[in-house]
């Protein structure tokens, strides 16, 4: 009942200048700006591919105050489409996963998932903009991966069998990727279960428990999102030593506390489960 990773929301001080990072980072574009009250919150989209950013800042006493209070800017939920999303609704309701609904939304708190809080909205078709192409990995550290596949898939109507085990000896951690329809599309919920807690992800999970650490997204030409990273003297670090990398990683403090990775088109089939999908950089 999930199709798409659809957005990401931030929690920023400044929209504006959030606005200015992204556009300037990877050629986003305003798409829209209104409120959310139950999140206390105003709040600026932005599309890159055809996925959207949500750029909150706080309106007052709300729960984006209280992470910029707690965590400062970053992540602040993976948000995720559905074409049928009152059904979908319905079955959290089934499963026993509360949740709230302004406008066209469903907010869901991470105390109902494995420490994930999650954004629902209904599914929608957009016109590619800007140096990605979408955003399709939210990473879930967790305590037990097989628990939370199991929860997602019961929870979400998720297909277990379509799941990929994953792990990471650089990066301390072994898990599961929930892939909603491959070999059609890479979106996923990434759960991670540290094995390394000396690492950064590791510490990270010792700091915030089970939580969101970072998102993945797709792009035709990681080359020029480094050289913007490189005109705005930004952090970044490569897969490679490639002048035209596979992939990067964003570093927080050039993206508002949020750690982005980057892969080049079809990459990420390489630990997906499907390495023939991978193909062969430009």
């Amino acid at each position: 009942m999930l199709t798409y990773i659809d957005r990401i929301q931030l929690a920023v001080h400044d929209r504006a200048k959030a606005t200015e990072t992204f556009r300037d980072l990877l050629g986003a574009e305003v798409s829209g700006e209104d409120g959310v009250k139950l999140l206390g919150a105003r709040r600026t989209v932005v599309q890159a591919g055809i996925s959207e950013f949500e750029l909150l800042q706080p309106d007052g006493d709300g729960l984006v105050q209280q992470h910029l209070d707690q965590w400062g800017e970053g992540i602040f939920a993976a948000g995720f489409s559905s074409p049928t999303l009152s059904a979908l609704c319905s079955r959290l309701t089934e499963h026993s996963v509360t949740w709230r609904e302004e406008g066209e939304q469903v907010f869901i708190e991470p105390d109902q998932t494995p420490g994930m809080r999650m954004v629902l909205s209904p599914e929608t078709q957009r016109s590619s903009v800007g140096l990605i192409s979408f955003v399709y990995e939210a990473t879930n550290l967790i305590d037990d991966h097989e628990a939370a596949a199991a929860f997602y898939a019961e929870s979400f109507g998720l297909d277990a069998s379509r799941f990929s085990p994953i792990e990471s000896g650089q990066y301390g951690y072994t898990g599961q990727l929930t892939l909603f329809d491959p070999p059609a599309r890479l979106d996923r919920i990434e759960l991670s279960q540290i094995t390394d807690p000396n690492g950064a992800m590791g510490r990270f999970k010792e700091k915030r428990g089970q939580s969101i650490y970072m998102c993945y997204v797709e792009t035709p030409d990681v080359g020029a999102i480094v050289e913007r990273l490189k005109k705005r003297e930004a952090r970044w670090a490569g897969r490679t030593d490639d002048p035209n990398p596979e992939g990067i990683f964003i570093h927080p403090t050039s993206l508002h506390g949020t750690l982005m990775g980057v892969s080049r088109t079809n990459l990420a089939w390489r630990w997906s489960g499907r390495p023939e999908l991978a193909g062969q950089p430009a």
